[in-house]
């Protein structure tokens, strides 16, 4: 049975179902299977033949991914860390990465490891000051340009389409770490960016019970197949079990979306003007010095992360991180339950976040218990 939708909700809540053509499950089954059998003349039986080359549960994932970001082709791997690793290794010793100053701190980590072993060049660039991106690219030199925006855990918004604009005039390759926006809200390949990536581990699952990410593709050119090799050779790939609970969590992705950014809303107009609160950093404040570009690229929301900075510094922000009932202490973010997290403990000495910053992951629970969670834990100030 074939269905055609042109709305993103009908199509990931209808993700999956009738594919199992022998049976007519509407929940798809889980390929386990490692290996598959050859025929009488030693040819494949289907297109599988060995899951680190692609497995029947991973092909409605990455067919469904490719149409939500408006791709070309998605492919899984085993982290968010391996889809990043991969697009990293396709640069070339002697070439240039510009990167932001502040992202995600384990990614900035792989890229600084990698420019030290195979003598590629880094340039981070300040992801708030205007103009910095584009200085830090060097035309025919830089070969991967790579944005975070909304930036974590400070929450700048990069202009996308500007980004890709400045990559592609010295000869690069625009790449988007969109976790925190997901295509029911941000599609970067739209505004000119060639990948997208995706730690699926957070709101695509949105349950905090899987490890996994995801590269969406503008075009499958060389350079995808090269990836392709990649993931092949160095094993990174998802294991079926979770492709397939990936699959059940984006079922859910777009009620999951819509509660989470009423919840951050509510949550930020709370306390942006709170005694103990310094600044609110979230791109749906109107005031936000991201707003207006979030606007332009964040078409279905702003998102369930936000940030609280702290006018009592580290410590203030360490007895916040430390108090709260129903927020958890836990790294991670977008998932249904609600995570805080002082970044500064977290992340490694020389990270740029400000000691005073407090993370939050709004989940789906209601606002106003939120609030007053987060009220009582500020009372401990």
């Amino acid at each position: 049975m074939t269905r055609t939708s042109h709305d993103y909700r009908s199509l990931l809540a209808q993700a999956g179902h009738f594919l199992d053509e022998a049976t007519g499950a509407v929940t798809p089954p889980i390929h386990l299977s490692v290996t598959y059998a050859r025929d009488g003349d030693y040819a494949p039986i289907s297109e599988y033949f060995y899951t680190r080359y692609g497995n029947p549960s991973f092909t409605p994932v990455e067919s469904l991914l490719a149409r939500l970001d408006n791709g070309a082709a998605a492919m899984l791997f085993a982290s968010g860390l391996a889809g990043m690793a991969a697009l990293v290794e396709l640069v070339q010793s002697g070439q240039h990465i510009v990167a932001p100053e502040v992202m995600y701190f384990g990614a900035q980590a792989w890229i600084k490891r990698i420019a030290r072993t195979r003598n590629i060049g880094l340039t981070l660039y300040n992801q708030s000051q205007p103009g910095a991106l584009e200085a830090a690219i060097r035309h025919g030199e830089t070969a991967m340009v790579w944005v975070e925006t909304p930036v974590n855990p400070t929450w700048e918004v990069i202009d996308i389409a500007a980004a890709a604009k400045a990559a592609h005039q010295a000869g690069a390759v625009l790449t988007v770490d969109s976790t925190v926006a997901p295509g029911v809200s941000q599609r970067p390949l739209d505004h000119g960016a060639d990948y997208v990536f995706h730690s699926s581990t957070k709101y695509l699952n949105g349950h905090s019970d899987i490890l996994g990410g995801v590269v969406v593709a503008r075009e499958t050119n060389a350079r995808w197949y090269e990836l392709e090799e990649v993931r092949r050779y160095s094993g990174g790939v998802m294991g079926p079990f979770e492709a397939w609970l990936l699959l059940r969590g984006m079922r859910t992705l777009a009620v999951r979306w819509d509660a989470v950014c009423a919840n951050a809303m509510a949550v930020a107009e709370h306390f942006r003007s709170h005694p103990k609160i310094e600044r609110v950093a979230y791109p749906g404040l109107p005031d936000d010095p991201g707003h207006a570009v979030a606007v332009q690229q964040m078409t279905g929301g702003f998102g369930g992360m936000l940030s609280l900075l702290l006018k009592g510094g580290y410590e203030a922000a360490n007895t916040v991180a430390r108090s709260t009932a129903m927020f958890i202490p836990a790294t991670s973010l977008g998932g249904v339950e609600s995570l805080i997290e002082h970044r500064a403990v977290v992340e490694s000495p020389d990270s740029m976040t400000p000691g005073n910053l407090v993370r939050l992951s709004c989940g789906i629970e209601a606002a106003a218990d939120l609030i007053a969670d987060l009220e009582q834990a500020l009372e401990r100030v």
